[in-house]
């Protein structure tokens, strides 16, 4: 059975217009947390360029004042007993603006470390940290020494990543992640195979597309998994629409393929999906109608 306990979210519209507070799941011996870190604005047309005007102005739930999709950016906090593992880890304590031409707009990092405090965990009790790929809102707390320290964050924790990922970290750089930040995570890095269980319950899934080595991580635990699907999606209208790729998508095609693959997967019984940039709507499954429903 699932226990789900939110902290944030009043109706469905504005829960898909903003970020998601701190939401858990308890799936069999292992609690899967989101965690928060920060959001960032997405031009819904650039972002998404297979969608219409029409579309967004028969689904105006889906943004925000300025007329921007809002997307959240944290990471998913996975316990089992004592240990910890995190699921991708935030932009980090930074902000930038919004620039002309850009498909994404504002972007801002910075209260993961806050948020798990709030949870009860420190960093250096992160054993791991599964890394879906290395775009710079998925990598930066991994990067990031902790406050007032020039040791990182996650002092005690490998790096967990798909080897086509890393072993093509130059395209990572030409998207945006400095040299610096790769460097910082390579000490640590260690890397892993299709299906290879990196904590009790959690295996990698490749899922490349988006980036050449994307992966998911599912989830097992009492008979019901998880899939946390990093940037296979963006927003959850791409559940209904699984042939719209964002504008930043590697390799088109496949990306669309591994869509396909995961909305069909998330439709199979006693499957959740966590989509960290789903706005407040983070945790979902695929209803018998092709819609995304929040687990509530």
């Amino acid at each position: 059975m699932t226990n789900f306990v939110s902290k944030s979210g009043t109706g469905t519209s504005d829960r898909l217009r903003r970020p998601a507070g701190l939401r858990a799941l308890r799936l069999g011996e292992l609690t899967v947390t989101y965690v928060p870190d920060g959001a960032v604005q997405l031009a819904p047309r650039a972002w998404l360029p297979a969608s219409t005007e029409q579309t967004w102005a028969e689904h105006p739930e889906y943004l925000d004042d300025s007329g921007n999709l809002v997307a959240s950016i944290g990471g998913l906090l996975v316990e089992h007993g004592d240990r910890a593992l995190l699921v991708d880890a935030g932009f980090g304590p930074r902000s930038a603006p919004a620039e002309p031409g850009n498909p994404h707009g504002a972007v801002y990092g910075g209260a993961l470390l806050d948020n798990l405090a709030e949870l009860g965990r420190r960093p250096d009790e992160i054993e791991a940290v599964a890394i879906t790929h290395l775009h710079l809102d998925h990598v930066g707390w991994a990067a990031h020494p902790a406050p007032g320290s020039d040791r990182p964050a996650f002092t005690n924790a490998e790096y967990r990543i798909a080897e086509p990922e890393w072993s093509g970290r130059h395209l990572a750089e030409a998207a945006g992640t400095s040299a610096e930040q790769l460097a910082a995570l390579a000490p640590r890095v260690r890397t892993a195979a299709d299906g290879e269980e990196i904590f009790p319950g959690v295996r990698l899934l490749p899922a490349a597309g988006h980036t050449v080595g994307h992966a998911s991580y599912v989830i097992s635990s009492g008979g019901q998994r998880l899939i946390a699907f990093g940037d296979a999606m963006h927003s959850s209208i791409q559940i209904e629409h699984p042939d719209w790729g964002a504008a930043p998508d590697h390799d088109p095609v496949a990306a669309a393929d591994a869509r396909r693959r995961l909305v069909a997967e998330l439709a199979e019984p006693g499957t959740i999906g966590f989509g960290v940039h789903f706005a407040d709507v983070v945790f979902g499954q695929v209803a018998a109608d092709g819609t995304w429903r929040p687990v509530s």
